[in-house]
């Protein structure tokens, strides 16, 4: 706990809460993702099976405040859900180039939605069931953190945030999960998550955190490992109200 605090008598955590969607199913692997706290700003998170071996999912960051951006959020939801379908679910496709056409008319779509310019950052993998294979493309968000046996890698940025240009394009390039792999994606509230010591000099709570969490952490399943992580960033910022969404995606390879 933070030191400026300890003298208090400590007001409760918000709640974890596990994401209202139902997440598919996956033969050797799950997903699964929570929030902490009240979602007050524009993180959007969604899975879904697109085809018999394919899961497409993504935690994308719209700028602003829920209230105010519902058409948008709306809009990306239904882009994501309908062409994420069309595009993955055609026979012998190019996993590659249907990702970077998802990520072209997402950008556009929101674009199109916020009648101007909309900063989006965004994350979206397609995981493939049988081949243990994950496709992906960081629009500007903050990376992912894959671990493995061999320790952790970041998933950086692979083009610019969505809803800036609407002719930006990202890269998709796709890496192997080997079994108890995890992928993580944290939004940015996470990241910012902001305490303050004994001489009141702000601190955030940083990747680097959320990649010693990550390193240290032994839960079984991608709720608990999600859980895991929030939990700490709770603890840190010691403050019961959350002034932006704090969201945690987890991947994890179990077969």
């Amino acid at each position: 706990m933070c030191a400026l605090f300890q003298s208090r008598e400590p007001e409760p955590l918000p709640a974890l809460e596990p994401v209202p969607s139902e997440f598919p199913k996956i033969d050797g692997a799950e997903i699964a993702a929570t929030t902490y706290g009240p979602r007050v700003a524009g993180d959007f998170y969604d899975s879904l099976r697109v085809s018999p071996e394919r899961i497409l999912f993504g935690l994308l960051d719209v700028a602003g405040r829920r209230e105010n951006n519902q058409p948008i959020l709306s809009a990306a939801r239904n882009i994501f859900r309908t062409l994420g379908t069309e595009l993955f679910s055609r026979v012998d496709i190019n996993e590659s180039e249907a990702m970077t056409e998802l990520c072209l008319r997402l950008n556009r779509g929101l674009m199109e939605a916020a009648t101007g310019v909309h900063s989006c950052p965004a994350f979206i993998g397609c995981y493939h069931e049988k081949l243990g294979t994950l496709c992906y493309t960081n629009a500007g968000h903050t990376p992912g953190l894959l671990r493995d046996s061999t320790g952790i890698v970041d998933l950086g940025s692979t083009g610019l945030p969505l809803g800036l240009f609407s002719h930006a394009t990202c890269d998709a390039p796709t890496v192997g999960l080997e079994k108890g792999a995890v992928l993580l994606l944290v939004s940015r509230g996470v990241v910012e998550g902001k305490c303050k010591d004994e001489k009141t000099e702000d601190l955030e709570y940083g990747l680097e955190r959320v990649r010693e969490r990550l390193r240290e952490d032994s839960s079984p399943t991608a709720l608990a490992l999600a859980g895991f992580i929030l939990q700490s960033v709770g603890e840190f910022t010691c403050e019961p109200l959350v002034p932006d969404d704090l969201t945690a995606l987890i991947l994890l390879r179990t077969a």
